[in-house]
């Protein structure tokens, strides 16, 4: 085990994996095996927090244990997400580590995969409020309401800019509370020269444009560090 429980620690830790994450329900004090691997730990922690950006996740989490693995099961089942390997997390502990990196490694491209528009509406609803939200996703209040609500099916594009914000938002908790990632969108920015994020999610984009591409860049460099 790997005891994070100064802040110092953990900082440490988790700049030696290349990851720092401090989110709503994601607070890691300590690692314990057999999840204590510098790349195990690191596809554990961004199927974590991927899973916690979008509102997959149960209970908050401070171990990252074979517990805090077997308590994704219910939120990617919820999800339809995952269902042919979330039985295999109760492997975890007799896998060899090539194994346990693989299989966290497909869980992970799963979830980048896999919009979740029923879970997503509200976990990033909640941090962004309806008229931003609204605006990032290039639809009307009343619409959004609509699809938050389930009163109308969320179109495929739109929730896939949904997801797309997801991941946004939840890299932006970790450097910043929820005013200052409402606030992120509108200021300008040195490396999108000059411009705000928001102005590079506007008309009918989609994730792998360019411009949602750099946002999508800048706000994941602000969660994760060089390893040294």
């Amino acid at each position: 085990m790997r005891d994070l429980a100064s802040g110092q620690g953990e900082l440490w830790y988790f700049r030696q994996v290349g990851i720092i994450r401090v989110v709503s329900k994601l607070h890691i004090r300590s690692v314990h095996d057999p999840l204590a691997d510098s790349e195990v730990v690191a596809l554990a922690i961004a199927l974590l927090s991927r899973a916690d950006a979008m509102g997959l996740l149960p209970e908050r989490i401070t171990r990252l244990n074979l517990e805090a693995m077997a308590g994704l099961e219910q939120g990617l089942a919820d999800a339809g997400i995952g269902q042919s390997m979330v039985g295999e997390l109760h492997r975890l502990e007799h896998m060899r580590r090539s194994e346990r990196a693989a299989l966290l490694k497909k869980m992970v491209d799963a979830l980048n995969e896999s919009p979740a528009p029923a879970h997503e509406w509200r976990a990033v609803g909640d941090i962004l409020g309806l008229e931003l939200l609204a605006r990032l996703l290039g639809i009307s209040a009343s619409s959004a309401r609509r699809y938050m609500s389930g009163a109308r099916v969320t179109p495929d594009e739109v929730a896939a800019r949904l997801h797309f914000l997801a991941f946004v938002v939840g890299d932006l908790n970790g450097a910043y509370n929820e005013i200052g990632v409402r606030r992120w969108f509108d200021r300008r920015r040195a490396l999108l020269e000059g411009g705000t994020p928001a102005g590079l999610l506007s008309g009918n984009w989609l994730p792998e444009h360019e411009g949602p591409r750099r946002v999508r860049r800048l706000a994941h460099s602000l969660a994760h560090v060089p390893a040294t």
